[in-house]
């Protein structure tokens, strides 16, 4: 605990409520994306072509599994661009007790930078592709777009709590829980 203080103050989520909230904004993301999408494509596609052919599950498992092991590259690739040792200071793991790989920034850096790195994934494996599916109708894209939106209910938390701090304090990644320590000014000198 003498530890944590001399860090800075710790700021941390419930594993277990981020998983409720990933499941909560799946449920807004079938009125936001899958509701309309479907109005959109509906009669303009036959359903085959909206589903992209044949479904192959075991396929479908292995692109979920590469998008997760990409979610964590993508955190570390954007937060060693902020930070002065760069790729030596990520970490990548798994929480095996929640199943969760993690990726580990051991710099602080600030807020705007963290928060960066915290929603890039989201951005680039969810949001774009949920995007682009209502340009070329494929609910695969859409689905999958989704999927890695929701997968991200940890890092947007974490980002909604960052928004409620100075911006001119630095912020360092908790080594061992879905959290972070905020390093004030006053308390750096």
């Amino acid at each position: 605990m003498e530890q944590e203080q001399e860090i800075g103050r710790k700021v941390a989520i419930d594993i277990v409520k981020a998983n409720q909230f990933s499941l909560t904004i799946m449920v807004v993301l079938v009125v936001v994306l899958f509701v309309p999408f479907f109005l959109i494509w509906w009669d303009s596609k036959p359903l085959d072509q909206l589903f992209d052919g044949s479904w192959d599950w075991v396929s479908s498992f292995v692109y979920v599994m590469i998008g997760i092991v990409l979610h964590e590259l993508i955190h570390g690739l954007t937060w060693a661009c902020y930070t002065k040792s760069g790729w030596k200071s990520i970490s990548f793991g798994v929480m095996w007790k929640m199943l969760t790989p993690y990726c580990h920034c051991n710099e602080p850096m600030h807020i705007h930078s963290y928060m960066m790195g915290a929603m890039m994934p989201c951005i680039v494996l969810g949001v774009i592709p949920a995007i682009v599916s209502f340009f070329i109708g494929s609910f695969l894209m859409l689905a999958w777009g989704a999927f890695f939106i929701a997968s991200a209910a940890g890092d947007i938390w974490m980002t909604w709590l960052l928004t409620k701090e100075n911006s001119n304090s630095m912020v360092l990644d908790h080594p061992s829980e879905a959290g972070f320590y905020i390093i004030d000014e006053d308390e750096k000198s």
